[in-house]
């Protein structure tokens, strides 16, 4: 694992979704850092050390699901699916299908499977999945404040992992999309789909993959602001948070679907389908509300352990 310092920084921005203001300073302290995404492979050891089973391998409990069809209540993940043609941006159904028997090990559904993709992140996991390899690891999910504070690897303020310029003298720095989005995909960067991790240059901690490649899971539920800057506003360094921990459970129900009461998480780092001509998250004050019962091909998640405190 990495060793990353701790320190206090601007969290979040003022300039892109609204979701990622106020920018407001925190303070977090030092912890241990995969260097990585958790890997197939990785995850393949968790299995077969647990025989965990994994949400998308159980059919939904009606119950949790009222009005959902009875023929969509089988076991499956959400699957990208590029359609044919241009599409409407703000319909994401056009490109996002529940596909039946999608799983870890066949994470684009019947027919596909992760032979040869050892050393790419595990997707079609649920936070649910997430927490019991951290557990069984010995580890745990970094909080949003301690997953971006990781993630600018040391470059306060600045827009992107590596700096304030997306591709550095032409070079791609992350697993992201070309072209026009849902439709078009030009794999310029060589990837139509997730990428080994390590593929591209580590950041100034000396972490992969901390943009682009795959969303991540934080422990943090999910909430549509940040906090006020109260320690920026009032001068006051002991009013700056420290190792702040997110908003309340209640408040990341998702007010669009009041009738399904299903708490959500945060999502940090972007994938490989974040593009500029549609979702431009392939930065680290960038966030995303998720689902926690809800696995995909595009989601991923790494581990922490917190630096404990010496007597």
């Amino acid at each position: 694992m990495i060793r990353i310092p701790g320190g206090t920084y601007r969290m979040g921005s003022d300039h892109h979704y609204p979701e990622e203001a106020p920018s407001h300073t925190v303070t977090v302290d030092g912890f241990w850092m995969d260097p990585t995404p958790v890997t197939n492979r990785q995850f393949c050891a968790f299995v077969e050390a647990t025989n965990h089973v994994t949400w998308a391998e159980i059919p939904p409990d009606p119950k949790d699901y009222p009005g959902a069809r009875p023929e969509m209540l089988k076991a499956g993940g959400l699957v990208f699916t590029p359609p044919r043609k241009a599409v409407d941006l703000v319909d994401w159904s056009q490109w996002w299908r529940f596909t039946f028997g999608a799983t870890w090990r066949r994470p684009y559904g019947k027919g596909s499977h992760i032979g040869g993709l050892d050393d790419h992140p595990v997707v079609q996991v649920a936070f649910r999945d997430a927490e019991a390899y951290a557990k069984w690891a010995g580890k745990e999910l970094p909080t949003e404040a301690e997953w971006e504070f990781a993630a600018r690897g040391g470059l306060d303020g600045a827009e992107f992992a590596w700096g304030d310029a997306f591709m550095p003298e032409g070079r791609h720095m992350a697993n992201t999309w070309q072209g026009q989005f849902p439709h078009e995909n030009t794999r310029d960067d060589g990837w139509a789909r997730t990428s080994p991790v390590c593929t591209y240059p580590p950041n100034g901690y000396g972490l992969y993959d901390m943009i682009g490649n795959v969303w991540e899971w934080t422990t943090d539920w999910y909430s549509s602001r940040h906090p006020a800057d109260t320690g920026q506003n009032s001068g006051k360094s002991c009013c700056v948070p420290t190792n702040p921990r997110g908003g309340p459970l209640d408040g990341s129900y998702n007010p669009c679907e009041p009738k399904a009461r299903i708490p959500r998480k945060v999502l940090k780092g972007g994938s490989h389908l974040c593009a500029p001509s549609y979702c431009r998250r392939y930065r680290p004050a960038a966030r995303h509300a998720e689902d926690v019962d809800t696995n995909t091909s595009h989601v991923g998640f790494r581990c922490i352990v917190r630096q404990v405190a010496r007597s």
